[in-house]
């Protein structure tokens, strides 16, 4: 069972038809909307701001989702995938993004819907990433637009597998 744990009288929430890994640790201030999946030894720590996470959202394995003091919450939105090993960071992301492996989105950057965020990129502080756009490098710029092809492909596909792995999980 995962360690859900309780801070500061905030204790998380989960909508429907999620799934926990038995290691992965979520805490305080967070609240998850239906069919979102929170993956092995993944962390997502809503101690010190709140957490708020949309539907569909798959948290891989080793990502870590935190915030920032008093100034920077995180917002994730609709149809998110957080690969392993990326860090969320008092930012917001909104619906229809890939965030890949290894990638690292900082204090109050947007992540507007739509978007991919390469493996290994970092998006720095206060970046607005554009609608559409495939960002990579370090720091992340704009490489080029998402097709449509693109965006079933991968975005899409990647969000809807998730509830699909997930439900082998969930079985007896």
């Amino acid at each position: 069972m995962a360690l859900i744990k309780s801070l500061n009288g905030k204790t998380p929430v989960f909508g429907n038809n999620c799934y926990l890994a038995e290691t992965a640790t979520i805490i305080g201030d967070v609240i998850t909307g239906d069919f979102c999946s929170i993956w092995f030894n993944a962390v997502v720590r809503g101690d010190v701001h709140y957490i708020r996470i949309g539907n569909k959202v798959n948290i891989q394995d080793g990502a870590i989702v935190h915030c920032t003091y008093k100034t920077a919450p995180t917002v994730i939105g609709n149809n998110v995938s957080v690969a392993h090993n990326a860090i969320i960071h008092g930012c917001t992301i909104h619906d229809n993004v890939l965030v890949g492996m290894g990638a690292i989105i900082m204090d109050n950057a947007v992540i507007e819907e739509n978007a991919v965020i390469a493996a290994g990129a970092v998006v720095l502080e206060n970046t607005v990433v554009e609608s559409g756009s495939i960002y990579a490098g370090t720091p992340a710029k704009k490489i080029k637009s998402v097709s449509k092809e693109r965006f079933e492909g991968t975005v899409k596909r990647i969000a809807d597998s998730y509830i699909m792995y997930a439900g082998w999980y969930k079985k007896p």
